[in-house]
Parts: structure tokens; sequence; C-alpha cells
């Protein structure tokens, strides 16, 4: 298992090394794993002056998959487009042929009163949301900012599928389907946008190829409210690059904390590039108060997915499991009577649990 390690910025390096204990813990085991090391974000621009340096992306196509923390932080606002950190995010996704971006949203019952919602609207919920990654508005062209012919200045993006891009993911997502409950909900704005409206056609089309599905079709701006009203109707939920960006970030606080969910992004043989939901939170970086549990179950997702192996990846589950049945708990987690820990002593439980 040749696996590119990509720590990146803010917290990233923090979360990493301690998913990497986990993974030097399962090689300790007997697993034949290689690692690898390198730049990506600002931490490739400070080092090659690139988000997306030339051989990062090279060591990740060689990989078999990618481990990564995340990309960002203050001092990198100011670049040039091209330059900032988040591009560099863009394009190795792109670089890599990533369209299946998958995250899980899943309430531990340990972790049911970290919700801020009640618990018998929480307790239970395990909605899969699929995320097409490659498309729509963030890779569509032309993009830019233009002055008018009346001198007033303007900024504008073009949204855009292709068939093959919405079919590609749409079986992903009944192929998901069908090793859960059966139910996928297609998440659009067809009573505005062409696009969607080409989106939910072509959707229709292959839901004909899976009659054991269950297909239902919802505009973005009702399930927004219905994620936080009543999640549990939901099983697997398919939608493009800009909606499941913001619902999946919604989703992830039905669970009480963004630094519980991990995420899977993968190319059409299931090589994936694997990381936490949350961004680099540059604001707690080097304070080991960071919570690694998100970038550890993506671990575990990464040998489900990639490596095919359901063993390992439910070992690890199970052993994040114990850790929060021990009453540890991050800052983020935290609640009156528990164990507060740090990133690196969290971790640390984890691999003696498993």
């Amino acid at each position: 298992m040749k696996i590119a390690v990509l720590p990146g910025d803010g917290i990233g390096p923090e979360i990493v090394a301690q998913a990497v204990k986990v993974l030097e813990a399962l090689r300790s085991d007997g697993l034949k794993i290689e690692m690898e090391h390198a730049h990506i974000g600002g931490a490739g621009y400070d080092a090659a002056k690139d988000p997306l340096p030339e051989a990062t992306l090279k060591l990740s196509k060689e990989s078999d998959a990618v481990l990564l923390g995340a990309v960002g932080g203050y001092q990198y606002d100011n670049l040039p487009r091209p330059m900032r950190p988040e591009q560099g995010l863009l394009r190795i996704r792109k670089g890599l042929g990533l369209f299946a971006n998958l995250r899980p949203a899943m309430v531990y019952p340990e972790l049911v009163n970290a919700s801020t919602l009640r618990p018998d609207i929480v307790s239970g919920l395990d909605i899969m949301i699929l995320r097409e990654l490659t498309g729509d508005i963030y890779f569509g062209q032309p993009r830019g900012i233009r002055t008018l012919e009346n001198g007033e200045r303007q900024g504008f993006d073009t949204m855009h599928y292709s068939e093959s891009e919405v079919r590609r993911v749409a079986h992903v997502g009944f192929q998901i389907a069908m090793k859960r409950n059966k139910k996928l909900c297609s998440v659009d704005k067809a009573n505005v946008l062409d696009t969607s409206m080409f989106w939910r056609e072509i959707v229709t089309e292959v839901a004909k190829e899976y009659p054991a599905v269950a297909l239902s079709h919802m505009y973005v701006d009702n399930a927004a409210m219905q994620l936080v009203r009543a999640p549990k109707q939901f099983d697997v939920i398919l939608t493009g690059n800009i909606f499941g960006d913001i619902l999946s970030d919604e989703a992830s606080m039905l669970t009480g904390s963004i630094g519980m969910l991990p995420s899977a992004s993968l190319d059409e043989n299931n090589k994936g590039l694997y990381e936490p939901c949350h961004g680099s939170a540059p604001d707690i970086a080097g304070k080991d108060i960071a919570n690694p549990l998100a970038t550890i179950l993506s671990v575990a997702m990464m040998m489900q997915y990639t490596f095919g192996r359901p063993d390992i990846a439910q070992r690890i589950e199970t052993a994040v499991r114990k850790v929060l049945q021990q009453g540890l708990r991050t800052g983020d987690i935290y609640e009156e009577g528990k164990q507060k820990v740090g990133c690196a002593a969290m971790s640390d439980a984890v691999v003696a649990a498993l």
C-alpha cells in the first residue's frame, strides 16, 4: 500500500501525524504500508512557489492513495488566485480525476449530546452525501472579473455539467444506495437552473438501471432545511459540486463537530484522496487541541474503498468507538463529566485501542 502523505497547512501537519501513527501501528501488525510525504497548499507555495508542486502531483499519481490534512492560512490570503492554497486542492482533485466525493455524516451514540439539535432528531443518524467533485461552477469557464462597457466591474462564473459527468457520479450514488437502505435523494435547483434541469433528467434516466433504489428529488434550499428538520429521512444524498460543498458542511454539524467527519474522493478505479472534512483552522494550529478523529476515520475509509480491506476499516472505527466510550474528548466534542484530551493523546488512545 503506497500512500502519499500531504500534511498541508494549519492543523494539517498535526492531525496527519496522528493518522500516520495509526498507519504505523497497522504496519507493525504486518500490513505492508509505504508512506512518502510531500507539500501541498501554502506549504507547497512556501517550498516551490506552487500550491501543487509538480513533485507532489507526480508522487500522488504514482501512489495507490493520498492522505491529505488541510490547506489554507491567513498569510496566503493576498496571493494571486492561481497561487492560493485552495487552488492546490482543486488541481489535485482534477489532476487525479477524483470525481466522487463521499462524506458520511454519522452520529455516534456517545456523541448524541454534542449536537446542537435535540437527541431525538439526530440519534441513529447515518447519511452518505455524494458530491460530484470536478465539474460545476468551481471549474466552469469562462470565469473572472471584467469591466463592462458602462465602466462597472462585474464578477462572473460559469455553471455547467456534461452528460458523462452526471452519469458517472449518478452510477456511484445508486451503487452506494444498493449497499445501504436503497434510498437516493438527488438534490438540485431545477426550478431555476438549466444545469439542474439537465442534472435531474440524467439522474432519472440512470435510476432506471437500479429499480430496487427509491429515487427522490429535492431542491437544495428545501434540502438544507430538511437536514436540520428531519435528517433521518435521508440515506444517500447525490448532488453537484457547489451544493454538495455547502450541504455536507451543514450535515457535519448534525454530528456535533466537523472534527468527526472523514471524506473520500475517488476516481473511476477507486483510487482515492482521503481527508477530514474540516479546514486548516490556523487559529488553533500548533496548540495540540485539534480533533484528529476525522483524519483517522479517513484512513478507515481508505482501507475500505481503495484497498478493499473492510476488516481493517472496521478495526479502526471500533477503536475510535472504544476511545469515545472511555470518555475521552477533544475540545470540540467535550461535555461536562468527560475527560478532555489533546490531539496527540487522542490518537495515542486510538492506537492503544487498536
